[in-house]
């Protein structure tokens, strides 16, 4: 099936996902109508419409459920549960369309951490009531949710991209540590799958990632350029930067991993395809997402592994960084409920405390390799080896994008991806593109930063 076909079918059944949610929110207006005409509703329990952004995350379906029961049984708020469709950019167009709505608009809802400045209008400011909350934040991911001074979400769970690797396939074959080079990643990789392949293991690749039309290429993309100093796309002065050597070199390496030591079929990868083909124990080496609350491994093993690690993305001369993503917990400006809103965000914040404090006690099991993990992936951190941070955090440029961010990030996108599948030459595709962010942002073009980006 073609990736044409493909991206049809994913996106009517988008379509029919977003339209079966905003029924629901419609219903859950009129029965809100309804109670405020018969003046009966404060007489009903008040329910709240939480509209989460990881209603798809495996290791915390069970867990927010059990959560959400309990906050329902302290307070006797009840809580209705709404997710929404696959990829960044659907669920964005979702969140904007709810959240519009002067009647049934969600009250709770998680954003992503790029989110901010595209969904501010429509977001109550949480500072007056989480002031607590945020002298134990991260600087750099409180930055995410923070427009013009206005904190339009707390933070809740901070993901950042990371190498996933097997341990013990480095071991087999001499390598006494995960690479800290893209160059070394490909050597690596590449000598792992000739290896696999010639036992047998046929349909073996060296290296998977996301590669598909989406915000995760974005991701991947500023960490293989911000490693060389090719700058964040948009530096936080409002410079447009995009377009420099480092940047061009970067995007042509990736290019030449395309049906060498990854997958031809890895320009169409998601999240989910590049972490089955991980799973089954088909690759050396996959790009993934941790989060500060939950070491993903730590729950299954690939296919025939005896033992995994987990590292710092590889980088380059400007050194190494992993790209920060995670949620956030919003409330509404149409919220019919915020006071109750801001009672189930604590609650959750509490309970995530809870979670994160219980796995300060507890240690990995042995089959898990945590080789210099970044600092924000506390605690693990601290159990990593030689008990040193490596790797650092660059934050995508949604902030100082500001409204226009969505169309920047499309942008980098269909530019890095017609790189990836040979229609472009990168030299020509960068150009291009710096000169579609100036008409998108109107902003200055000029070179990378020279910063300590990974302070952010």
């Amino acid at each position: 099936m073609s990736d044409e076909r493909k991206s049809g079918s994913w996106g009517g059944r988008n379509v029919q996902r977003s339209r079966r949610i905003a029924k629901i929110f419609r219903t859950v207006a009129i029965v809100l109508l309804f109670s405020d005409c018969s003046k009966q509703s404060s007489h009903q329990p008040v329910t709240l419409t939480f509209l989460d952004i990881e209603w798809d995350a495996p290791d915390r379906l069970r867990g927010l459920g059990q959560d959400l029961q309990a906050f329902t049984r302290e307070t006797g708020i009840q809580v209705e549960r709404l997710g929404g469709p696959a990829g960044s950019l659907n669920q964005l167009a979702l969140w904007r369309e709810l959240l519009q709505k002067s009647t049934g608009a969600p009250d709770v809802c998680g954003i992503d951490a790029i989110w901010s400045g595209l969904l501010n209008e429509y977001l109550l400011d949480l500072t007056p009531d989480f002031a607590t909350e945020l002298s134990s934040q991260y600087p750099g991911v409180l930055a995410s949710y923070t427009v013009a001074g206005k904190l339009v979400a707390i933070p809740r769970h901070a993901y950042v991209g990371v190498l996933h690797y097997r341990s013990d396939l480095l071991q087999r074959y001499g390598f006494r540590e995960p690479p800290k080079t893209w160059d070394e990643l490909q050597m690596m990789a590449s000598r792992i799958q000739a290896s696999e392949r010639a036992k047998g293991n046929k349909d073996f690749w060296g290296y998977v990632w996301e590669g598909a039309r989406d915000e995760d290429l974005t991701c991947n993309g500023l960490e293989w350029q911000v490693g060389d100093g090719g700058g964040r796309i948009i530096e936080d002065d409002q410079t447009i930067s995009v377009n420099n050597p480092q940047t061009i070199r970067a995007w042509e390496r990736a290019a030449g991993w395309v049906g060498s030591i990854s997958p031809p079929g890895v320009v169409a990868y998601r999240k989910w395809d590049a972490d089955n083909v991980w799973t089954a124990g088909k690759a050396a080496f996959h790009r993934g997402w941790e989060s500060d609350y939950s070491l993903t491994p730590l729950h299954e093993l690939p296919s025939d592994a005896t033992e995994i690690g987990v590292t710092s993305v590889p980088g380059g001369t400007a050194g190494q960084a992993g790209t920060l993503g995670g949620n956030g917990l919003a409330i509404a400006r149409n919220s019919a409920h915020p006071r109750e809103a801001i009672e189930l965000i604590r609650f959750l914040l509490q309970r995530d405390a809870q979670l994160r404090s219980a796995s300060r006690q507890s240690e990995p099991p042995k089959e898990i390799d945590l080789y210099e993990l970044p600092s924000i992936l506390e605690p693990y951190s601290q159990l990593a080896k030689l008990n040193q941070i490596r790797g650092g955090v660059v934050t995508r440029p949604s902030v100082v994008a500001g409204p226009k961010y969505e169309d920047v990030s499309r942008a980098y996108i269909r530019a890095l991806h017609s790189v990836l599948i040979g229609e472009e030459k990168a030299s020509v595709a960068d150009a291009a593109l710096e000169k579609e962010l100036v008409e998108i942002t109107g902003f200055k073009k000029g070179p990378p930063r020279k910063r300590d980006w990974w302070s952010r």
